[in-house]
Parts: structure tokens; C-alpha cells; sequence
């Protein structure tokens, strides 16, 4: 394509060529980091992650519908952490979205999911219906370096009108400027009259601290929003 384009120059056409290979690079490294904590994964009990029980316990004291008939979005479901909780809390019908092909394959063995989807989030068409879910639920994938928080408005209009979405962030210091764009944009939505808050809970001991700048327990939030 570009040899046969004469209107580049051979400088943009080298500017084009290491744009595309970092990109590709980006998204290699994403994918290699995922495929390895797919058979690492049982190692975040080590870290005392409360994101997916803390999600299910807030989605379970707000939804008030049937909880076996609804449908669940499970967005970056990796290996079937949140399911596993909502499952104790009623919830019985899961679709699930994961960039990790190896992720996949061990949610697909959880017999958790009635659908699975490999999609890479931020980079392409979303492999699902709008408006079709009960609950959509974010646990996990929002945070620097891994979903850009523009995605959260595309999986919003995948919740049925007075549906349920769920999201959770880190609060530590090397996200907090993410958390801030990520709040921006869910107030954004909110004064759009896309959908209203229901919850917005900071929690202290998110998960246990792993860098050197950081001890004991980083903090965390959780997000329930309900469309309109």
C-alpha cells in the first residue's frame, strides 16, 4: 500500500510504519501479559483482591429483579472471578468479553458462561447487542495502562434501559490521574442523562500494595450506575 502511494513521502512513510509496529507492539505485550496471568491467576488471592466480591456484594444490594433470568456482561472477564461471586448472589446467566484467548479458555472451564467473546477493549466494534443486558460489570480492566474510559460510553448503551452497570478503579497514586478522567467521564454521562448513580464507594483496603512506594493495602472504588 504505501509503495504504491506516491503522495508520502519517504519520511511519513517511515513516521507511518513506526507508529503502526509500536501500536502493534502495545497490543502484543498486552496480550502476552494476559495469556500469562491466565495461568497465574490464582495467584491474586496472594494479593487479597477484593474487587469482584465487593462488585457482586454492591450490584446484589441494588438490583431487585430476577436474578437468574438476567444477563450479565462480564467486560474483561478474564478467568471468571466476578462470575464466581455473582453466582453466590443468585445470578445465574453470564456473557463474557476478554482480550486473553488463554483467559478465555479458562473462564470457558469455569462452565460459568453461557457466551464468550475475545475482543480487544478500545480497538474495535463491540462483539455484543445493545441493549440487551440486565448488568454490565466493569472489575478490574479500568486502570492506566489497560482500557481507555471512553470505552465505559459504548458499553453503556449494551444495558437495557434501568439496567445496571458496575464499575471498580484503584485508587493508588500511580492511577489516580486515570481515576480522575474516569470520574469526569462518568459525570459526563450522568449530566448527558445517559444514566444516574446509585453508588460511588471508596474503600480502603482495596488489595495488598506491591510497589516499593506502597505498603500495606491500596484503596479502591466501586461505581453503580443505572441507565435511564
Amino acid at each position: 500500500f504505501l509503495a504504491s502511494n506516491s503522495v508520502y513521502s519517504v519520511v511519513e512513510k517511515l513516521i507511518f510504519l513506526s507508529l503502526y509496529y509500536y501500536i502493534i507492539n502495545i497490543i502484543t505485550v498486552k496480550i502476552l501479559t494476559f495469556n500469562f496471568f491466565s495461568q497465574n491467576y490464582k495467584d491474586v488471592a496472594v494479593l487479597d483482591y477484593r474487587a469482584p466480591s465487593l462488585a457482586a456484594n454492591s450490584i446484589s444490594t441494588h438490583f431487585s429483579g430476577d436474578r437468574e433470568a438476567a444477563v450479565v456482561l462480564d467486560v474483561a472477564c478474564g478467568t471468571g472471578l466476578v462470575a464466581q461471586q455473582m453466582k453466590r448472589h443468585g445470578f445465574g446467566h453470564f456473557v463474557g468479553i476478554e482480550g486473553s484467548q488463554a483467559m478465555l479458555e479458562v473462564a470457558r472451564e469455569s462452565g460459568l458462561y453461557q457466551d464468550l467473546k475475545q475482543c480487544m477493549l478500545g480497538e474495535g466494534q463491540l462483539p455484543v447487542q445493545w441493549g440487551l443486558f440486565d448488568v454490565v460489570v466493569f472489575v478490574g480492566a479500568l486502570s492506566v495502562g489497560q482500557v481507555p474510559v471512553d470505552v465505559v460510553k459504548e458499553y453503556c448503551k449494551s444495558t437495557k434501559p434501568g439496567g445496571y452497570i458496575c464499575m471498580t478503579t484503584r485508587s493508588n497514586h500511580d492511577n489516580l490521574q486515570y481515576k480522575a478522567s474516569l470520574e469526569r467521564e462518568l459525570k459526563q454521562m450522568e449530566e448527558e442523562e445517559l444514566w444516574t448513580c446509585v453508588e460511588s464507594s471508596q474503600v480502603e483496603d482495596w488489595e495488598r500494595a506491591v510497589s516499593e512506594q506502597e505498603h500495606g493495602y491500596i484503596s479502591g472504588a466501586v461505581y453503580i450506575y443505572k441507565t435511564l
